[in-house]
């Protein structure tokens, strides 16, 4: 592993946060959309949200996506655009990284899915394999 950028610290330990804070399930690994999941019954969701809004404050959904930087606006595309009730989270204070939370009501009314990852960044190059390891998480 390459030695990590300290410009990301932030990043990290808004990830460490995250993680802490997390209402729900276990995290376990998306191999479909490269990133972290976690899914949560509507119990959670108040919690989970506050929790993920502090991680990431930008939000776009489908009525702002298209004021969203352009990483983000591909992020949306590549994982099958944003339906109502789904959100894009961000932060852009991660240097040369694209953090993000995927929020995705399942449509059941009971259940919503957030996924965590770094946009345009594969599962084994610099960072994923700390990001994994903050929300102790394998591949495979």
């Amino acid at each position: 592993m390459a030695r990590m950028n300290p410009a990301w610290d932030p990043l990290f330990a808004r990830f460490g946060q995250l993680h802490a804070g997390w209402p729900a399930r276990r995290w376990s690994w998306d191999s479909r959309f490269i990133c972290i999941t976690s899914s949560f019954t509507v119990e959670f969701e108040a919690q989970a949200r506050a929790v993920a809004k502090a991680a990431f404050p930008d939000e776009y959904t489908t009525s702002t996506l298209s004021k969203a930087p352009p990483e983000i606006k591909r992020l949306a595309e590549r994982t099958g655009g944003l339906r109502a009730g789904q959100f894009v989270l961000s932060t852009l204070d991660a240097p040369n990284l694209t953090p993000f939370g995927l929020w995705w009501p399942w449509g059941d009314g009971a259940t919503t899915s957030f996924r965590v990852g770094l946009a345009d960044i594969e599962w084994n190059d610099d960072p994923y394999p700390r990001v994994r390891e903050i929300f102790d998480v394998l591949t495979g």
